[in-house]
């Protein structure tokens, strides 16, 4: 009989395995809570069914439409089953389109996706922009990108909007107001959610900036005869982006919420567009699985992201092995 003990799980596994249990949390809590919500609505949910509010449907076709869709059955059961379909792997049928929400959703997902990851990878360069400044010796260049960043981060999204359509569209010509289908389409929705979202990730990143500048590692790279712009980009700023790399998950998850404005606003069609229609029509389906994928997003790019801090700083590593030591 061997006496050896079991080797350790890896690092890795124990991260994925801690990510997994941290997802599953993740989209079981926010079922529930968009579940209880939605029960909280006014109005009847069977009236998405007939025609939406105000069809002016007799009593017996909602009492119809609820016996349908189970609608007339105790929130608990009703609660169950919407639990068990989604172990099933089936978000339900929508009230008002008569389809499978996974195919509103897939219809409804990609034009929202390519604005956010649009909106994402602008903010992030808006903010290496930033921090590139912030990183350098000049005093006067450094206040003037915080004062840029503070204010960009105070920036209300439908403001911003309003805002670059008078300049871009108005004014200069440049853009669509609205949405084309095209890529210039695109660019003022992504510049809208960029910008707030660039500054709050530059304020984020501008302390671990200052931690890195002093840093004892600094020296001991000024010693072996790094060059300025190596200091700068290998070391400062490497170290310097870890704390908004950790907050990309929470910044897709805002862009995601903020779409749903912008996509009004600019008549763009989209998972925003698609969830405040459901709501007005209390197609309660529709709304359940867009904030279900929406949390999925927000879990895989976490996961994903804390797999990239962890390789830019080591660091993490011991972090990790400790929560999974408790």
């Amino acid at each position: 009989m061997s006496t050896s003990a079991a080797r350790p799980p890896h690092p890795t596994l124990r991260r994925a395995a801690i990510a997994l249990g941290g997802a599953v949390a993740v989209l079981f809590t926010v079922a529930t809570l968009a579940f209880l919500a939605l029960q909280l609505l006014p109005g009847d949910s069977a009236e998405a069914a007939v025609g939406g509010p105000g069809s002016q449907a007799s009593a017996e076709a909602l009492a119809a439409a609820r016996a349908q869709y189970g609608l007339d059955r105790p929130i608990v059961v009703q609660y169950l089953d919407f639990l068990g379909r989604l172990l099933r792997g089936d978000l339900g049928t929508s009230y008002a389109q008569k389809i499978p929400v996974t195919d509103v959703l897939a219809h409804a997902l990609p034009p929202t996706l390519a604005l956010a990851a649009t909106a994402l990878l602008g903010a992030w360069v808006l903010a290496f922009l930033s921090l590139l400044i912030a990183s350098g010796r000049s005093r006067v260049a450094r206040a003037t990108a915080s004062a840029l960043d503070l204010v960009a981060a105070a920036m209300p999204n439908f403001w911003l909007a309003s805002l670059l359509v008078l300049l871009f569209a108005g004014t200069l010509g440049w853009l669509p107001a609205v949405s084309t289908g095209g890529p210039s389409g695109l660019v003022l929705p992504a510049l809208a959610l960029a910008i707030p979202t660039a500054g709050f990730i530059a304020q984020v990143c501008r302390s671990g900036i200052d931690d890195a500048r002093s840093a004892p590692f600094i020296d001991s790279a000024r010693a072996r005869g790094e060059t300025r712009l190596g200091l700068r980009f290998r070391h400062v700023l490497r170290h310097g982006i870890v704390p908004g790399l950790t907050l990309t998950g929470w910044a897709l998850g805002s862009l995601l919420g903020g779409a749903a404005v912008i996509e009004v606003i600019f008549a763009r069609p989209g998972l925003g567009r698609t969830l405040v229609s459901a709501v007005l029509a209390r197609d309660v389906p529709v709304v359940l699985g867009g904030v279900l994928v929406s949390a999925l997003a927000y879990v895989v790019v976490t996961l994903v992201t804390d797999l990239l801090v962890a390789r830019l700083d080591p660091r993490t590593e011991g972090r990790i092995e400790a929560m999974a030591r408790v």
